[in-house]
Order: structure tokens, then sequence, then C-alpha cells
């Protein structure tokens, strides 16, 4: 359903005419979930369940689902489990419909603590708890990070839209055996490998977690450990899917987000991925054939555009001039 609004009604998010279309629809569908493509407010949630008696989720929710299932290591599992626990902390007046006292009488607080502040302390503590797991995580890369600057490696980061081909290319060029698969958010950790370049220079580069069109806040939050990486990088390769139908969007979204993480002042080499799949099989095709190809999609070209096929291994060459020629 679309529903085209100046902005979202502040209770129910939908207008009233759109809510009672929702509703009318169960008795068709017999849906069991409702899913909004936009961050709902806990009190919007909240009374969009009462009025449709099935479960809500909002972008954010579902978004850190994704991420829950997929995370495989110890970290990874660590920052989606904060990130929902912070997402969970504003709604959890939702969660309880009744707010018995608990304890009262002597020797405790007032009258006793409702079931909601028991569980809101529980999960402050919870909150405490995972941040200074985190903060031990971050740690053990700066060891790491202050290791490679003592070995004078430059690093250079993977960025790029979720399932754009990061962890195809780091494979391809590393002989990396990172987690390849077509799914959004595949990749939550960063994986780290040396590369030599031509000139006989060793160098470092990271694979690191997609970017996502209205990423939520708690989650840059969350993965501040995996981020930090892009800080620490003398140079980002901004990886492109052209062949997606969105590809332009991408684009700017990625460019948005380094803005918002304050990183707009590193070098960038824009590498647009998957040219295997612009041309029929059998042409060759030239960078102009590309560079025709980038600007129907409305990505503008730049001097550090380079054209790829990291599942081919097409374009390396110029890809590995192009990263040399930065690090200079």
């Amino acid at each position: 359903m679309v529903q085209r609004l100046d902005k979202p009604s502040r209770t129910h998010y939908l207008g009233k005419g759109k809510l009672q279309e929702l509703i009318n629809l169960k008795d068709d569908t017999r849906y069991d979930t409702v899913i909004f493509d936009d961050e709902l407010s806990p009190m919007q949630q909240r009374n969009i369940e009462n009025a449709i008696n099935v479960k809500v989720i909002d972008r954010t929710a579902l978004i850190l689902d994704i991420f829950a299932k997929h995370a495989q290591t110890h970290d990874g599992r660590l920052q989606v489990e904060l990130a929902q626990t912070e997402y969970l902390l504003p709604r959890l007046a939702g969660q309880w419909q009744h707010l018995e006292r608990l304890g009262g009488g002597i020797g405790t607080r007032g009258p006793g603590e409702t079931q909601i502040e028991t569980d809101r302390r529980l999960v402050r503590n919870k909150l405490r708890k995972l941040k200074k797991e985190i903060g031990k995580i971050q740690r053990h890369r700066q060891l790491f990070r202050k290791r490679r600057l003592q070995q004078n490696l430059p690093s250079v980061a993977l960025i790029g839209y979720t399932n754009s081909g990061k962890s195809t290319l780091l494979n391809a060029l590393c002989k990396a055996d990172v987690l390849v698969k077509n799914r959004l958010f595949a990749t939550l950790d960063p994986t780290t490998r040396q590369y030599v370049l031509p000139c006989g220079r060793k160098i470092v580069i990271s694979d690191t977690v997609g970017f996502i069109q209205k990423l939520p806040h708690m989650l840059i939050a969350a993965f501040k450990a995996t981020l930090e990486e892009l800080h620490y990088a003398d140079l980002l390769l901004h990886i492109v899917d052209i062949t997606h139908d969105n590809a332009a969007e991408q684009t700017h979204t990625v460019n948005d987000l380094l803005e918002e993480l304050d990183l707009t002042d590193k070098p960038v080499v824009l590498v647009c991925n998957k040219i295997d799949k612009l041309f029929p099989v059998g042409k060759k095709h030239t960078d102009n054939d590309s560079v025709l190809g980038i600007e129907s999609l409305g990505i503008e070209k730049t001097a550090d555009t380079v054209f790829i096929s990291a599942a081919q291994s097409l374009g390396f060459p110029g890809l590995v001039e192009a990263i040399g020629q930065k690090l200079k």
C-alpha cells in the first residue's frame, strides 16, 4: 500500500481512510504481519497494532532482523544486539498492557517498582554491558591498526551499497575466502587482507558493512567499532553495481552517509562493478562504452573512475594502477 501525505499522522502514521483500508484488507488477505517502509515512533507502532490486531514491523526492525540473521561472529552479534536493545528500550511500554506494582512496603522505594520500570532497568543494564564489551573490541582493533601503522602499511577500505560486490572484489584481488552471497548485508564484520601492488609495495584492503538508504542511526552507533575502520583508511574504494536500476540513487546514498560519518576528506576511487553484465556476451567493450553506460544512469564519471567485473576479474590492471596512484 502507498499513501502520499504532506506528513505522516503523528498518532497512526497513516491517515484515517488508509488505516481503515488496511483493516478491511485483513478479511481478504488474512495477513498476520504488516511492514512499514519507514521508521515508526513507539506511539505510532502501538496505535497501529491496537487498530489492526497483528504484529507491526517498521523498516528499522526489519533491517535489524536481517542483521541478526546474518551475524556470524561474536563481534557482529554484539553490535546487532546493541542496536536491537536500543531500539527496544523506548518501545517497552507497548510490551506491557498491565503495569501492576511489584514489591511495595517497608524497605522498597515508594509504592514499589512497576513491571515496566523493572524492564527498563534490566535493559539499561544490558546496554551498559554490551557497550563495555564493544569497547573491548574497539581497543583490540586499535592495537591491530597500531601494528599496521608501525609496519607502514597503507590501508584501503571497500565501501558501497549493500550487495554491490565488495566481498567478491576482496576475494578476487586477495585470494580471500570472505562469504559471498546475493543478499543484503552478507558482510557485517570488517575483513582485512594483505595485497602486494605491482611496484612491490604491501597494502591492506578491508571489506566493510554495506550501506543502505535511511540506515537507522542506532545501527551507525552500534557499528561504530566496524565503521571506525573507514576513518583510519588512507583510501576508499566506492564500489557501485552499475547493473542495478537504482545505481545513481545508491551512489548518492553512500556519498550522503560518508558526509554523515565525516569522511568526505578521504580520497575516493569510484569502482563501477559488473561491467560484464552491461554488454552482450562476446562483445569486446571499452572504457568509453562503460562511461556511456554510467552517464546514462546518472552517475558522474570522475578522473578517478575505473570499470571492473569482480566476478570475472576484468579491469583489475586499471583498478590496481588507480590505487597505486592515489596512495602515492
